[in-house]
């Protein structure tokens, strides 16, 4: 089982995946929403195909740590998608995520088009990447108590 990383927007949606030890994220696309319909059957296919267990968004809090409409729409969005997939959705504080996707993509030495059309994977796999480290810390906390 894998946990899926989701960078929410309106029109497009980054994507990332975990491995199957929950160690390391790997962007895998970016979704451009088109209608309930055709999204429902795209996240489940999504789901089977990558045999998800668990999905992680990003929550766009404000940096005064208040949330916005932005935040609304995610949790509007993360209700959705647990209704249509039976999936546990976990939040994650996702503030500066894009910042850090575009400075990587900064110093990749990439074009505007191009670090346009990747932003949302690389702030998808930040924000799945920054989960799983904080899962595995939590796990070996517990394991030493």
């Amino acid at each position: 089982m894998r946990v899926l990383g989701i960078d929410y927007g309106d029109r497009n949606i980054g994507l990332a995946i975990s491995d199957k030890l929950f160690i390391a994220a790997h962007a895998i696309g970016r979704y451009q929403v088109k209608n309930r319909k055709a999204d429902a059957l795209y996240f489940k296919d999504l789901v089977k195909q990558h045999q998800v267990s668990k999905i992680v968004i990003g929550l766009p809090l404000q940096m005064d740590g208040s949330e916005g409409t932005r935040a609304e729409k995610t949790r509007e969005f993360a209700r959705w998608l647990e209704k249509i997939l039976g999936l546990p959705v976990v939040f994650w504080d996702e503030r500066l995520t894009t910042r850090q996707a575009l400075q990587v993509l900064h110093l990749q030495k990439m074009n505007g088009r191009k670090k346009k059309k990747l932003k949302d994977q690389v702030a998808a796999t930040i924000i799945l990447s920054n989960y799983l480290e904080s899962e595995r810390e939590n796990f070996h906390v517990s394991e030493d108590h």
